[in-house]
């Protein structure tokens, strides 16, 4: 095959589904994006802490919804999906940033407050659209993760580390209701691939606590640099807020 029918093949001829090659060429963009964000952020001496990520909580939720919208047929189009939804929302994300950090500069007003109001502006009309319905699927997952919640607030890890962990295991626990309730059918390969393997989407929820948690602790024991640290639990937070709320949406929404 030439470049060009591959190319087809793995990323056109599938819409927008996900196969093993565009799966591994996204996480490839998005390590490389991870990095130059990071050295942005460290030449405007924005540091990452817990201001950073509630400036960028409502931007998750506002892009989670932004995809509902498209599952649902009300808009349509290439930066609606993955990957131009990420490209559209780190757009919006970092343009506000960069504008909320100049107000600070200049009227010490703090940007995290800036952008999390402006975030919140983002998200209302979006989620005002969409019309929920889907109770039942709702009390499923708040019966099966708050035995998490339990759980995560008396084992002794850091608090950004539960916070993290938190958000993948409500991904996680979303995915499972979503699946074994509802007839949904599992898009990303690793997920899909390893539910199929042990039988049941409930395995998910506990991989993704076998392999955030090491990953985590891995962090804390063997990197120094605690911006840096901070950063990359940020990026696996949002990596499973964004999902997680998505995932949850459409449970809500179109189920």
């Amino acid at each position: 095959m030439s470049i060009q029918e591959l190319f087809n093949h793995y990323f056109v001829e599938t819409g927008y589904g996900y196969n093993s090659v565009n799966t591994t060429v996204y996480g490839f963009l998005l390590i490389i994006f991870a990095y130059i964000i990071y050295k942005i952020l460290k030449k405007l001496q924005i540091k990452v802490d817990g201001k950073l990520a509630i400036s960028v909580a409502p931007f998750v939720v506002f892009g989670s919804s932004i995809r509902i919208l498209e599952d649902a047929n009300i808009i349509s189009g290439y930066f609606f999906v993955t990957p131009g939804i990420y490209f559209l929302i780190f757009g919006i994300t970092f343009l506000t940033l960069l504008v909320s950090w100049e107000i600070e500069k200049k009227f010490h007003i703090q940007y995290h407050k800036i952008m999390f109001i402006v975030g919140l502006i983002l998200i209302s009309p979006v989620l005002g659209t969409l019309k929920y319905n889907n109770f039942l699927g709702i009390g499923y997952v708040l019966l099966y993760f708050t035995p998490w919640i339990i759980f995560l607030k008396i084992i002794p890890l850091l608090k950004e580390n539960k916070i993290v962990t938190g958000l993948h295991v409500f991904d996680g626990t979303v995915t499972f209701v979503s699946l074994n309730y509802f007839g949904y059918y599992e898009q990303h390969v690793l997920p899909r691939y390893l539910i199929n393997l042990f039988g049941t989407p409930l395995s998910f929820v506990f991989l993704k606590i076998l392999v955030i948690v090491p990953v985590l602790f891995f962090i804390d024991k063997y990197s120094e640099d605690k911006d840096f640290n901070n950063f990359i639990k940020l990026v696996i937070g949002i990596l499973g807020a964004a999902t997680g709320t998505r995932d949850f949406l459409r449970l809500f929404y179109l189920t």
